[in-house]
């Protein structure tokens, strides 16, 4: 971003609040880009007493993750974690535990995890070209690569003292 959205002036870095934000070089303007991290859904779903893990079409091969999602307009987090499982694997889900929020800095998105129980038949949705299930055994020990956040909420998961009874 080089103009300001408001009065279309220049933006120029500059400190306010005590950090570097984008800022518009007219006294008369009080835009400030202050770059806030985007609200992104993770769904840890169950599906027939096992784990999903999905395949992006746009990821290397052997890249494998939870279903995530970009929150709609007033949208509850809540919300958008059921519907993006609907959309990209065609399954009704149920609220869950809420598995812990998480900054993915590289992206600047702040990931809001969410266990979700499923049912229904898999339809993948046109973003996803592939898709696992594994067993809570195989989930606590899965390679996500360089993925740390899966990682995370798997962990998150599995501390929880209902884990052995899954």
């Amino acid at each position: 971003m080089k103009f300001c959205p408001q009065c279309a002036n220049v933006l120029k870095q500059a400190d306010v609040d005590g950090a570097q934000h984008l800022q518009c070089i007219n006294v008369d303007c009080d835009f400030v880009q202050w770059n806030n991290p985007v609200p992104v859904v993770m769904a840890f779903v169950k599906y027939q007493n096992k784990i999903i893990i999905a395949h992006h079409s746009l990821w290397p091969v052997e890249a494998y993750s939870f279903i995530t999602g970009y929150l709609d307009e007033f949208e509850k987090p809540e919300q958008a974690v059921l519907r993006e499982v609907k959309e990209e694997l065609g399954l009704d889900g149920v609220l869950g535990r809420f598995l812990g929020h998480h900054m993915y800095l590289e992206k600047n998105q702040l990931i809001i995890a969410y266990e979700v129980a499923a049912s229904g038949i898999v339809h993948l949705n046109h973003e996803l070209d592939d898709y696992r299930l594994l067993s809570a055994k195989e989930i606590v020990h899965y390679d996500f690569g360089s993925l740390a956040i899966p990682r995370e909420v798997v962990q998150q998961w599995a501390h929880d003292p209902s884990f052995s009874k899954y």
